[in-house]
C-alpha cells in the first residue's frame, strides 16, 4: 500500500508541476468560452443580406412584406418587369427578381403555381425559404380576411400559450422553459467534459505504461514494487491530476455564476426607467442574469458530487483497460486494435444520452445509467433532470464492483504484460494471462 501512494504522488507532483498543466488549467474555461465565440462569429460571417425587387402584380403583398437586415424587398413597377430582367445579369447590386402575378378570382393556387422567383446568384437556401415564409404568411392573412375574422382576432388566435410546470418532487418548485434549457446545456456539457477526460486521461495512462516499458524502465522499477502496485499508482495519480482540475473549474464556474447573478441584477435595477435604448442594449445581460439564476438553483451539491463520483469510477474503470492495453502491446500502432474496445461502449453512451434530454426518466435512460459501461456518461447526462435515489445507488454500487473486477483483470493482464517484448498480443493470449 505503501508504494502505490509513492507511486501515484510521483504521478501526481510530476504532471501538475509542469507549466504546460498550470496555463491549461487556469486558461481552458477561458479558451472554451472563445471557441464558442468564434464558432459564433463564423455563422455571423456566413451570413448574406440579400436584395430582392418584387414585380407585384397583384396588390397584394405591397406593404406586407418586411425587410430586415438580412432581407431587403424592394416593389417596383411591373411595366419594368422586362428590362430588370435584361439587366440582371450585370447587376452587381441586386440578388434577385421575385415576379408575384395577377389574382384572378381569389385564386391562390394559381398565383402560387406562377410565382418565380428570377436570380442572377446562388441564394443560400435559408434566404429561400425565408422569401417563402414571408409569401405564405401573407397570403394565409389574406385567406382568413375573407373569412371575416378582424386582424386583432387573428392576432388574438396566435397568441402563444405557456404552461407552467410544478415539480412535487422538487418542493413544488415551478420549471420554466428556460430551466428546462439551463438543464439540458448543463447535461451536455457535464456528459461531453466526463467523456473526453476518461478518453484523454485513459489514453496518458496507456503511453505511459508503453513509454515505460519500451525504454525499459519497468524492469528496474518492478525490482522494488510489484506490478499490480505500479499500475493503480499510475491510474490514481492521473485521476488525482485530473480531480484537481475539475475542482478549480467548478470553483471558477460557480463563482462566474455567482458574479452574473448579483453584479447583472444590480446594473439593471440601476437603469433609468425611461431610457429605451439602454434596456434593449442589456437583453443579453438579462438572460445571462436569468441563466445564473437557474444554474443555481439546481442541486449543486449532488450535482457536483455525483459528477465527481461517476468520473472517478469511469476514469479508474475505463484507464484499468487502457493500462492492461499498453502493457499488452509493443507500440502506439498495435493499441489501435484495443482500444477500439474502449471508445465503443463510451460512445454509445454519450450518442445514447442525447435521447436522453427530452425523456431522462425513460427505459433508455434507465438502462444506460444502470450498465456500468455507460452509465459513467449516461448518469452525469441524468443527474441535472434529477435520478431516484435508488437507481442512483443500484448504478454506484454496480459501478464501483465492475470497476473492482476490471482492476482485477487488468491487473493480470498488467503482470505478465509489461515484461512482454517481441510478441505480438492478441485476444486468445490475452485470455491465456487472465486464466493463469
Amino acid at each position: 500500500m505503501n508504494n502505490i501512494f509513492l507511486i501515484t504522488k510521483r504521478e501526481f507532483l510530476t504532471q501538475v508541476k509542469k507549466k504546460s498543466f498550470i496555463i491549461l488549467t487556469l486558461l481552458a474555461p477561458l479558451m472554451i468560452i472563445a471557441f464558442g465565440s468564434v464558432i459564433g462569429l463564423m455563422f455571423k460571417a456566413n451570413e448574406s443580406h440579400s436584395i430582392i425587387e418584387v414585380v407585384d402584380k397583384s396588390g397584394l403583398f405591397r406593404g406586407q412584406l418586411k425587410s430586415d437586415d438580412k432581407l431587403n424587398y424592394i416593389f417596383v413597377s411591373a411595366a419594368d418587369e422586362s428590362s430588370k430582367i435584361n439587366n440582371l445579369k450585370d447587376n452587381e447590386s441586386l440578388d434577385g427578381i421575385l415576379i408575384l402575378p395577377e389574382l384572378k378570382n381569389q385564386n391562390f393556387d394559381d398565383l402560387q403555381s406562377n410565382s418565380r422567383l428570377v436570380i442572377n446568384t446562388k441564394i443560400g437556401f435559408d434566404t429561400k425559404q425565408r422569401i417563402v415564409s414571408d409569401l405564405i404568411n401573407v397570403i394565409k392573412k389574406e385567406k382568413i380576411k375573407q373569412l371575416g375574422i378582424a386582424e386583432t382576432q387573428l392576432n388574438d388566435l396566435d397568441k402563444s400559450f405557456t404552461l407552467k410546470t410544478i415539480n412535487v418532487s422538487e418542493n413544488n418548485k415551478e420549471d420554466s422553459d428556460l430551466t428546462f434549457g439551463v438543464k439540458t446545456g448543463l447535461s451536455m456539457v457535464l456528459m461531453y467534459v466526463t467523456f473526453m477526460f476518461i478518453i484523454i486521461y485513459g489514453v496518458r495512462v496507456m503511453r505511459s505504461v508503453l513509454e515505460e516499458k519500451n525504454n525499459r524502465v519497468v524492469e528496474i522499477i518492478i525490482s522494488s514494487v510489484k506490478p499490480f502496485e505500479l499500475m493503480m499508482g499510475k491510474i490514481l495519480g492521473v485521476t488525482l491530476v485530473a480531480l484537481t482540475q475539475f475542482i478549480i473549474w467548478i470553483a471558477m464556474s460557480v463563482v462566474g455564476a455567482l458574479i452574473l447573478n448579483t453584479g447583472f441584477s444590480a446594473m439593471q435595477q440601476n437603469i433609468p426607467g425611461g431610457n429605451e435604448e439602454i434596456v434593449s442594449k442589456l437583453d443579453i445581460t438579462q438572460i445571462a442574469t436569468q441563466v445564473s439564476h437557474s444554474l443555481l438553483e439546481l442541486n449543486f451539491p449532488l450535482i457536483i458530487g455525483v459528477f465527481i463520483i461517476y468520473f472517478l469510477l469511469g476514469y479508474i474503470f475505463y484507464s484499468s483497460i487502457y493500462a492492461a492495453i499498453g502493457s499488452a502491446v509493443d507500440n502506439e500502432t498495435e493499441t489501435q486494435q484495443f482500444t477500439l474496445f474502449a471508445i465503443l461502449p463510451l460512445m454509445l453512451g454519450m450518442y445514447g444520452s442525447f435521447s436522453l434530454m427530452n425523456n431522462p426518466d425513460g427505459p433508455l435512460g434507465f438502462w444506460l445509467s444502470i450498465i456500468p459501461f455507460t452509465s459513467p456518461v449516461a448518469m452525469i447526462a441524468r443527474i441535472p433532470f434529477g435520478v431516484p435515489v435508488w437507481q442512483l445507488a443500484l448504478s454506484i454500487v454496480l459501478l464501483l464492483g465492475t470497476t473492482i473486477f476490471m482492476i482485477f483483470l487488468a491487473g493480470k493482464i498488467y503482470r505478465v504484460g509489461i515484461l512482454m517484448y517481441g510478441n505480438k498480443a492478441t485476444l486468445k493470449e490475452i485470455w491465456k494471462w487472465i486464466k493463469g
